[in-house]
C-alpha cells in the first residue's frame, strides 16, 4: 500500500514540475477545445476523457510490463532461479530509481543514465505527436479519449520511474495498479494544466519536481530494503560497483564505459553498502546491537571492518559532484583514494561474515571457489591500478594515468 501512495505522490509532485512545462500535446487538445467554443461543462468533459485515455494507456503499459516481468520470473522458477531473478530485478530497479531521484533533486550534479527504449525516442515522439495532431481535427465524442491513449505512449524520462517500479512487481495486476496510482497522481495538474501553468512560476515548478525526486529516491531505497534475502545481494553489488569504479580510469583506453559512469558506480556502491548495513541490523541483529558482544572474536573483527569500510566510503560519496570537484581541487582525488582501503576492509568483512565464504554451510569446494573469486578479484583491482603491472605485459600504452583522465 505504501508503494502505491509513494508512486501517487511521485506523479502528483512531479507532474507540476515536469508535465506542466513539457505537455506539448496538450496544446493541441486546448486548441481543439477553443475551436468548439464549448461551455465549461463540455470543456470539463473533454479534459476528463483526455486524461481518462492517458491513464488507461498508463495502466495498459503497466500491465504489459508487469506481465513481462511475471513471465521472466515464471521461467526462472522452472529453472530453479526464480528468487535470484526477483532479487536481481529488485536491486537493478532500486538502483535506477535512486539514481533517477538524485538526478531530479540535483540535475546538474548527476549524469543522465541511458535508459533503453524499444523505439528511437525522438522519432516515436514525433510520430505520436503527429498522430495526435491528426486526431484533433476530428470532432467525435471519442476524440479526446483517443488523444489521451496516444499521449500516454509518448516516451518520457519522468514516466520511466513509475514504469520501472511496475516492472519490478513481476505481476500484471500489480503493474497495472502502480501505473494507475501514478496516473491518478498526475490528474490534478493535468486537469488544470492551463491554470497551473499561469499560477506557478518556473522556480516553483522546479521545486516541486525536486520534491518528486525525493519520493523517487524513497521508492528506490524501499525496493532495496524489502526482503531479508537482499542482504547478500546488496553486499555483493556494493563490492562489484566499487571494483568497477576503482578500475574505471586505468582501463578507460580499452573500455571507456566504466569511466563515463564512474560517479554512478561509486555512488551506487555506497548506496548498496548502506542498504546492506541496514539489512544486517534489521534482519540479522533485529536492531539489538548488544548481540554483537556474543559473536565470535573473528566475526566481531569482520563486522567492524565492514563498518570502517563504509566510513571510508562516506567522504567519497558526499563529494561526488561537480561542485566539490572544483572546490577541493587536488584534494578531491586524495579523498576518493579512501575507496582503496575501503575495498580491502570490505573484502575481509565478506570473507569472514559472508554466507558463501568462510562461514558458509555448503561443501568445502563451493566455499573455496567463492573465496578464490573474491580474493582474485580484489587483487586484480589493486594490480590494474598500477602502471608497472601493465608494463610487465608491455601494455603500458593502454594504461590511463590519473593526470590524463577526467
Amino acid at each position: 500500500m505504501i508503494d502505491l501512495f509513494l508512486v501517487m505522490m511521485l506523479g502528483f509532485l512531479g507532474s507540476f514540475g515536469h508535465c506542466v512545462g513539457m505537455c506539448g500535446p496538450l496544446t493541441v487538445a486546448f486548441s481543439l477545445s477553443a475551436k468548439q467554443n464549448a461551455g465549461w461543462r463540455s470543456s470539463l468533459l473533454f479534459h476528463s476523457l483526455l486524461n481518462l485515455g492517458r491513464i488507461l494507456s498508463y495502466v495498459l503499459v503497466g500491465a504489459g510490463i508487469g506481465a513481462i516481468g511475471s513471465v521472466l520470473l515464471a521461467g526462472g522458477q522452472l529453472a530453479g532461479i526464480e528468487s535470484d531473478l526477483r532479487r536481481g530485478l529488485a536491486i537493478f530497479t532500486g538502483l535506477l530509481l535512486i539514481w533517477m531521484g538524485l538526478s531530479q533533486i540535483n540535475p546538474k550534479a548527476f549524469a543522465k543514465l541511458p535508459i533503453p527504449h524499444p523505439f528511437r525516442q525522438q522519432n516515436l515522439h514525433q510520430t505520436l505527436s503527429a498522430g495526435m495532431s491528426k486526431l484533433s481535427l476530428h470532432s467525435h465524442w471519442w476524440t479526446p479519449l483517443m488523444l489521451g491513449l496516444v499521449w500516454g505512449l509518448i516516451p518520457c524520462g519522468f514516466l520511466y520511474a513509475a514504469q520501472l517500479k511496475a516492472a519490478e512487481t513481476g505481476s500484471l495486476w500489480k503493474g497495472s495498479e502502480i501505473m494507475l496510482a501514478f496516473g491518478f497522481g498526475t490528474l490534478p495538474s493535468m486537469l488544470g494544466v492551463g491554470l497551473s501553468a499561469s499560477l506557478l512560476s518556473g522556480d516553483r515548478r522546479s521545486q516541486l519536481f525536486r520534491m518528486g525526486g525525493w519520493v523517487t529516491l524513497t521508492i528506490g531505497l524501499l525496493t532495496l530494503l524489502r526482503s531479508s534475502e537482499m542482504q547478500d545481494y546488496t553486499g555483493h553489488a556494493a563490492l562489484l560497483f566499487l571494483m568497477l569504479a576503482l578500475i574505471a580510469r586505468p582501463i578507460s583506453r580499452l573500455w571507456a564505459a566504466p569511466l563515463k559512469y564512474r560517479r554512478a558506480l561509486g555512488v551506487g556502491a555506497f548506496i548498496c553498502a548502506v542498504a546492506h548495513t541496514l539489512h544486517m541490523v534489521q534482519h540479522t541483529l533485529n536492531w539489538n546491537l548488544d548481540a554483537i558482544a556474543f559473536m565470535l572474536p573473528e566475526q566481531q573483527a569482520a563486522l567492524w571492518a565492514g563498518v570502517l569500510a563504509l566510513t571510508f566510503m562516506i567522504p567519497a560519496a558526499v563529494t561526488s559532484c561537480d561542485r566539490m570537484v572544483t572546490a577541493l581541487g587536488p584534494l578531491w582525488r586524495r579523498i576518493h583514494l579512501l575507496n582503496l582501503p575501503a575495498l580491502g576492509l570490505a573484502v575481509g568483512h565478506t570473507l569472514w561474515l559472508g554466507s558463501h565464504y568462510f562461514g558458509a554451510l555448503e561443501d568445502l569446494a563451493t566455499r573455496w571457489l567463492w573465496v578464490g573469486l573474491l580474493v582474485s578479484g580484489a587483487i586484480a583491482v589493486f594490480l590494474i591500478r598500477l602502471r608497472w603491472f601493465w608494463s610487465l605485459f608491455s601494455l603500458q600504452k593502454y594504461y590511463a594515468s590519473a593526470l590524463k583522465s577526467k
